[in-house]
């Protein structure tokens, strides 16, 4: 019997730019023309979260911007309610994954134990493990006012947002979440296996950068699910626009929310599904 080959070691990335993905060999078919070369393939690795030394949760994530997907996560969740309240203490890079430490005031990881939320998180799942609903049905403050967003704006980001991925341009396999002004210009991009964590990631990028939210909007690689809206609503975001579809629920939240959600933003269609008033001329279309 033939052993198993053995798993290569991964081999760093390079430069700042592809960190995140690995070169692994693989089998390529052209026109029938079979070629064995290396591909770049998208890191998924387990990333633990530890505050004040109690295990929270442990989510596949891309190994790359942790300090703002600690952050995000620890705002979008509402474990704390300030950056100021966390602090990274460490970053641990064990067998298994990684694992960063993080210390939150006494009285946040007292209630943090008390909502029991030790979960095990996917790519596709933030709520896995959630034991009690409202922990998962969470309501946010109703978000601010915020400006009227141009369609071409809106147009303008998603063109943008496209061609800054360099890990999805780089293996195929993630999501990307991004912040734009109000002219519809990308001033930051987060990329990661799964659609929270790169939304997560954004967030906290945008608070540790002091960039106030309500002057501009999100734009995200993938469909709209409750999370994504309750995350952004937590953090006082007045415009998320995903390139798929909402789910009912997601519509639901956002509506109570008085986040403008915008599906299926692609080129230069788009389609509002709750508070039109923050695109011009969407609110004045009549049935």
């Amino acid at each position: 019997m033939r052993r198993p080959p053995a798993i290569r070691a991964e081999e760093p990335a390079g430069d700042d730019a592809h960190a995140g993905w690995v070169r692994r060999p693989v089998t390529r078919s052209r026109a029938g023309v079979l070629e064995r070369t290396d591909d770049r393939v998208a890191e998924e690795v387990p990333v633990a979260l530890v505050y004040n030394g109690r295990p929270h949760v442990v989510m596949m994530a891309t190994p790359r911007d942790l300090d703002d997907f600690a952050l995000g996560f620890s705002l979008s969740e509402a474990v704390v309610a300030d950056a100021a309240e966390l602090e990274v203490a460490a970053t641990r890079t064990l067998l298994e994954g990684i694992e960063l430490e993080l210390r939150v005031p006494a009285a946040r990881a007292d209630a943090l134990e008390r909502r029991k939320r030790n979960l095990a998180g996917r790519s596709g799942c933030g709520l896995c493990g959630a034991q009690a609903l409202e922990d998962a049905l969470r309501q946010p403050v109703p978000v601010a006012d915020g400006p009227c967003i141009d369609p071409r704006a809106l147009e303008r980001a998603l063109a943008q947002l496209q061609a800054q991925q360099p890990l999805a341009a780089a293996t195929g396999a993630t999501h990307a979440a991004g912040w734009a002004g109000v002219d519809g210009a990308i001033v930051l991009v987060r990329e990661d296996v799964g659609r929270h964590n790169a939304l997560d990631k954004l967030l906290g990028a945008l608070v540790r950068r002091g960039i106030d939210v309500r002057g501009g909007f999100a734009v995200v690689t993938s469909r709209a699910s409750y999370e994504m809206v309750q995350k952004a609503a937590t953090l006082g975001v007045g415009l998320l626009a995903a390139i798929s579809a909402p789910t009912a629920l997601a519509i639901q939240l956002a509506t109570q929310a008085r986040l403008t959600l915008v599906g299926f933003a692609r080129g230069d269609s788009h389609v509002v599904y709750a508070h039109a008033g923050r695109i011009h001329g969407a609110e004045d279309v009549r049935a």
